[in-house]
């Protein structure tokens, strides 16, 4: 897919959409980003977004209700979806429909032909389309992925994610919390890990006794990825105790050894007879004096590129759907009990 590049000097010009909480992590990073510059922040709580505006010194700052109001308005180069999932939809088909290019938070969107409607917006616009998965420029898991290349031919990847989480009031009103939140970001991972694509999966979704979710909000599921790799996930979100990092514990095993890492810093190596291997150090950090969450200020950063030179981002829509495949394969292999193609 090819999109239409900026052919501007000018700073691009950016709107939010969505003053809650990741809303208000993405507004410093169009801020500090040289090459862009906020015009506008829209959430249905438009009081809401005015007092985060206004907590970031912009006192003038378009603000509204109305996304359709202010992209007439302001004539944004692109937007940040920074919506819930349920409203990803309609706000990145807006926004695409009146030729301004979307970089969204994930998941793309809440069912595969939403998905897949969105990328047809975007590919009848010519214009580019983006989901941040932030993980993806993390130095430890850009390491630990050169380590795993060196493994030779995988056979075995394997990630835990494990933790009690109390957080987004929203997961409470989900079936499966985990699988429709969280999984994401660990099966993106294991993609970008292992360079192979979903084939099928079997997955189970259940309540353990102790949760305090009323939903599934732990999940087992095995997948069969291109080339004869099995990827296995056991996650949760009420884990009680010795919780995993963020980024989940990972283990993979090639032709050459195994390599572990624990999700942050520390990556392991143990080779098979007569190999010699040792674990890729981690580049230096870009934003040593980051905000919060690594990946943003790197996203946007490779968004802005794409849409000046119109090389291809890491999660450009047509790719990621892939990462959202496995999740809705997940969902219903977990509700139906069988394996599913993806």
């Amino acid at each position: 897919m090819t999109f239409d590049t900026v052919d501007t000097d000018r700073p691009l010009r950016g709107v939010l959409v969505g003053a809650g909480f990741i809303g208000g992590q993405w507004a410093p990073e169009l801020l500090a980003h040289p090459g862009t510059r906020l015009v506008g922040w829209v959430d249905v709580r438009p009081e809401r977004a005015r007092a985060a505006a206004a907590g970031l010194g912009l006192t003038g700052l378009p603000v509204g209700a109305s996304l359709t109001a202010l992209l007439d308005g302001e004539e944004p180069d692109f937007i940040v979806n920074c919506t819930v999932p349920e409203a990803h939809h309609e706000v990145t088909v807006t926004a695409l429909e009146r030729g301004v290019s979307v970089l969204s938070e994930k998941p793309m969107a809440v069912t595969l032909g939403e998905a897949k409607s969105m990328i047809a917006a975007a590919d009848r616009a010519r214009r580019l389309f983006m989901v941040n998965q932030n993980r993806r420029y993390m130095p430890a898991l850009a390491a630990y992925r050169r380590t795993v290349a060196d493994l030779g031919e995988l056979g075995l990847l394997a990630s835990e994610f494990l933790m009690p989480y109390k957080g987004a009031e929203f997961l409470s009103s989900l079936e499966h919390p985990l699988l429709q939140d969280m999984a994401i970001h660990l099966f993106d991972a294991a993609r970008a890990v292992s360079g192979a694509d979903p084939v099928s999966v079997y997955c189970e979704s259940f309540r353990p006794p102790w949760t305090w979710y009323p939903g599934a909000c732990s999940a087992m599921a095995i997948f069969e990825m291109t080339g004869g790799l099995r990827y296995s996930f056991t996650g949760s979100w009420s884990a009680p105790g010795l919780p995993t990092s963020w980024t989940g514990s990972w283990r993979a095993s090639g032709t050459r050894g195994t390599a572990l890492w624990d999700g942050q810093d520390a990556i392991t190596v143990g080779a098979a007879w007569g190999e010699s291997l040792k674990p890729a150090e981690p580049e230096p950090d870009p934003y040593p004096e980051r905000r919060r969450y690594t990946g943003l200020a790197e996203g946007l950063a490779e968004f802005v590129t794409a849409l000046r030179t119109g090389d291809r981002p890491q999660g450009e829509c047509h790719d990621n759907l892939r990462s959202l495949a496995m999740v809705t394969a997940a969902l219903e292999s977990a509700r139906t009990g069988n394996r599913v193609p993806i």
